[in-house]
């Protein structure tokens, strides 16, 4: 078997049904603007990591984060709905996952030993 390429992945792509709501609320909910905005494709760079909204693209999962429970809030707050409550998982390690308004699941993760 050939040795991978891969480094890492470093996009995830969401459906955007109606491309112009979804990327205000990504815009909201990420606190940034998007770098790349045509009617086909909106791009955000998320700390060196790429979210793209597709209006092609069919709802699917993603993931994420930080402190999670005040982001899970925020992002009530902005419209989302709890899909799995945050749960620790151990070693200090909390998970979440919340279904944006467009329906696409966005798994959210607060790990102490991930660094940046």
């Amino acid at each position: 078997m050939a040795a991978s390429n891969f480094l890492g992945l470093r996009t995830v792509i969401y459906a955007a049904p109606s491309l112009e709501k979804t990327k205000e609320w990504y815009t909201k909910a990420l606190g940034i603007e998007p770098y790349f905005d045509e009617p086909f494709y909106v791009g955000f760079n998320v700390g060196g990591y790429e979210l793209g909204l597709d209006p092609n693209a069919q709802p699917a999962e993603g993931s994420t984060l930080k402190q999670i429970e005040p982001e899970v809030q925020r992002l009530l707050d902005l419209g989302a709905t709890v899909k799995d409550a945050v749960e620790e998982v151990g070693d200090e390690i909390k998970v979440a996952a919340i279904r944006d308004p467009f329906g696409n699941v966005v798994g959210l993760i607060e790990n102490p030993h991930f660094k940046r």
